[in-house]
């Protein structure tokens, strides 16, 4: 501990269990009549807050910008934080405490020089190009890892009366080799020694100062305040507002790229929790460990347990440890409750290490009315919010499950992404949607972001409407105009969606490009075949669809000539795009039409051969094609007197999403594997790459379906049969030499 006249400084490092656990010991000591804290002092006004039964750890305290309100600082405190501790404890006795560090209205107004949701200048989050002093502290003492150095020096340590004399001493000699010369570090420690020789001046005779280990030698003698004065002359600031927000441990990780994160926050919480009791802390956190296995319906069996503290605790005897630290608890917990398996220790580490508890904050926190609103809301419609990931399946026929889900997708519009779409909402016609909810504390910057659109859910989302709209319109852009119609119908904001409606069917007036024609219809297809479960009335929607496919069926054909590759895969999808938008609408005449669109684009010579594939597989999926026509057409695609990269490229348009219709065409696989047979090895190396592509999109269970496929799969010599031998087999056929074919096949299968 360093003292210099009436203040004392105590450097610790930012979340760490050791480090607040002696803090309070050596505040009980000292008993300080004024108590200084790193952080910002636009906080202050928030520091009663803390002290209510209803801040529950961890939190953090959040200062943006009013004109930028997306480039706001946190300053997270988890219950194991130094400054928590610190806080709590003037708070709880009255005394009087303040934050110390530079405004982060002046912070925030040089922007370019503080990263963008970060809090302290500390040494673990200097720049690249600065050494970082607690890696060459733990180096000098013969460690490679210096998270572990300072875990087992500072941590765990059980008499910590002489730890803060040591932090400084260690930190005076890093500085001295090491000094730190950025700007940005220079104004903050001026302004903490400003801030202290005001507080000794109000009368203050104990001061006691909680800062980062690396600002502690920068504090502990004063000097002359004029040099300190001029460095900060001239800084200009913005307007800010602060506000109080929950926080998670997993934020607080390293991982996330927080500047003074850990590695592990779950451990971390489990020390500030368990860790003063030397022979309890190891059976708590294999207790967990095996609680998580068996969550997951894992074996950890008691007996288990106590063997895996006994491993852990003979590892720390081995390294002349005082109890087992983490390394000691994962090799412990891997080779006795995983038996060894790393992945089935993968499945918990997560929840061990880092954990995802949500803190809370009092009800009375300032904050802005979008996120009040967004509160009532929530509670309103019984939902949760939490870490986890949670599924939610709705049903839209009920008042509950359609308020719910036009909450969400108007949060969606918003770019708030606390519950995500699931696979569900491409088929709306069930009257069902699944969701996917999982809460992060950065969304409390995002409500303030989105809160310059309006005070409320509703009226922010009408405003984020009319305003893509017409950005999409100035930039002609039907498929995002036509996507964001379907949300806007989802949200159930009629006016809005007006605006969109009008700026669809002015953009489609004018379109011309054949890809963004057919992304524009599958949208527009889904509003006018599923407005109305959500009531809203677009009667003029079909008319649109109808219009757009016309032109389509027109200008499609011209657009697939002399195309390469990835123009006609584009092209192909947007086929499927097209053909999605009949079916939805049961358009009859237009499904005649795309009938015969598709039938010339099968057998265009000039077109490219991937087309013509996925041509094929629409017309066979829409009973345009039998099976002996297909196989004739097979044949006539994979024939030798095509370049195999053509044949390929056939293939791969063919099977693309086809994985039902291929299980059941025998003839097919007749003809790829007489195809195969045939090339030589140059060109089976050339084709290889794009057949394997073609079927890679495949999920496992089809891969594996056509697998078994192949290893029933006979050659017969009936000609013409679709469900057996494929045309030409001939009688005198060689069964070894099928029989190395096959495997081929299956490896590119992938099964």
């Amino acid at each position: 501990m360093t003292q210099a006249a009436r203040h004392t400084v105590l450097g610790i490092r930012h979340h760490g269990p050791g480090c607040a656990r002696a803090l309070a010991s050596a505040l009980d000591a000292l008993m300080p009549d004024h108590l200084l804290v790193e952080g910002p002092p636009e906080a202050d006004a928030l520091l009663p807050l803390l002290a209510a039964e209803t801040a529950v750890p961890p939190v953090a305290v959040l200062v943006y910008p009013l004109e930028r309100p997306g480039e706001g600082i946190f300053f997270p405190l988890a219950a194991f934080s130094p400054e928590w501790v610190a806080l709590r404890w003037a708070l709880a006795r009255g005394v009087p405490v303040q934050f110390m560090d530079l405004p982060a209205s002046q912070r925030l107004w040089r922007a370019e020089e503080t990263p963008e949701n970060t809090t302290e200048d500390t040494p673990e989050d200097t720049p690249e190009d600065t050494p970082d002093p607690i890696a060459a502290l733990s180096a000098a003492a013969g460690y490679d890892d210096p998270e572990l150095w300072w875990e087992r020096q500072v941590e765990q340590r059980r008499d910590a009366r002489a730890l803060f004399e040591g932090i400084a001493l260690a930190m005076d000699a890093v500085r001295a080799e090491l000094p730190d010369h950025r700007p940005q570090t220079l104004r903050r420690e001026a302004h903490m020694r400003q801030t202290l020789r005001a507080t000794l001046k109000s009368g203050a005779e104990r001061v006691a100062v909680v800062c980062g280990a690396w600002h502690a030698p920068a504090l502990t003698t004063l000097g002359p305040a004029k040099a300190d004065a001029d460095l900060l002359r001239g800084l200009e600031k913005t307007k800010t507002q602060a506000t109080v927000i929950p926080w998670t441990h997993g934020r607080l990780a390293a991982a996330t790229g927080y500047g003074a994160g850990m590695r592990a926050p779950g451990w971390y919480a489990h020390l500030w929790a368990h860790g003063h009791h030397e022979t309890r802390s190891a059976i708590h956190w294999v207790a967990r460990a095996a609680q998580a296995l068996r969550a997951r319906d894992l074996d950890a069996a008691s007996a288990s347990v106590i063997e895996t503290v006994r491993l852990a605790e003979a590892l720390a005897a081995l390294r002349e440890l005082a109890q087992p630290g983490l390394p000691e608890l994962r090799e412990a917990i891997l080779s006795v409750l995983c038996a060894g398996e790393a992945a089935r220790y993968a499945l918990i580490a997560a929840e061990l290490e880092t954990g995802e508890a949500l803190g809370t904050v009092p009800p009375d926190a300032p904050t802005v009315p979008l996120a009040r609103d967004l509160e009532t809301q929530i509670r309103r419609l019984r939902l949760k919010q939490t870490t986890e990931q949670k599924p939610l399946d709705l049903d839209l026929r009920t008042d509950l499950d359609r308020e719910r889900s036009r909450l969400f997708t108007r949060l969606q519009v918003l770019k708030l992404g606390w519950a995500v779409p699931g696979d569900s909402r491409r088929n709306l016609g069930t009257f069902r949607e699944t969701w996917s909810l999982c809460w992060r504390p950065e969304f409390a910057l995002d409500l303030v972001t989105a809160s310059r659109l309006g005070p409320t859910i509703e009226t922010a989302t009408d405003a984020a409407l009319r305003e893509r709209a017409a950005l999409h319109a100035g930039a002609r852009d039907l498929p995002g105009l036509s996507t964001l119609l379907r949300s806007a119908v989802r949200c159930e904001l009629p006016g809005a969606t007006q605006v969109v409606l009008e700026g669809v069917q002015a953009c489609a007036a004018q379109a011309s490009d054949v890809p963004a024609l057919a992304a524009a219809v599958q949208p527009l297809a889904e509003v006018a075949r599923y407005g109305d479960v959500r009531g809203t009335r677009l009667e003029h929607v079909v008319p649109l669809v109808r219009g757009l496919l016309a032109r389509l069926f027109v200008a499609f054909p011209p657009a697939c000539g002399g195309v390469d590759r990835d123009a006609a895969e584009a092209l192909a999808e947007s086929l499927q795009s097209v053909r999605g938008a009949i079916g939805l609408l049961e358009l009859s005449d237009e499904r005649a039409e795309f009938g015969f669109m598709l039938e010339a684009l099968a057998t265009d010579a000039a077109g490219h051969a991937l087309l013509r594939g996925a041509a094929c597989r629409l017309l066979l999926e829409d009973h345009g094609l039998d099976a002996d026509a297909l196989s004739t057409r097979a044949r006539l695609a994979l024939s030798p007197v095509n370049p195999p990269l053509d044949a390929a490229h056939w293939v791969e348009g063919f099977v693309r999403g086809a994985a039902a219709s291929l299980l059941h065409l025998d003839a097919v696989w007749h003809v790829l594997d007489a195809f195969l047979a045939t090339l030589a090895e140059a060109d089976f190396t050339e084709v290889l790459p794009l057949l394997r592509r073609a079927f890679s999109g495949f999920e496992a269970p089809a891969r594996r379906a056509m697998g078994e496929k192949l290893a029933t799969l006979r050659r017969a010599p009936a000609a013409g049969d679709a469900t057996g031998a494929g045309p030409g087999a001939a009688p005198d056929f060689d069964a070894d030499r099928a029989a190395r074919v096959l495997p081929v096949l299956r490896q590119l299968m992938g099964v």
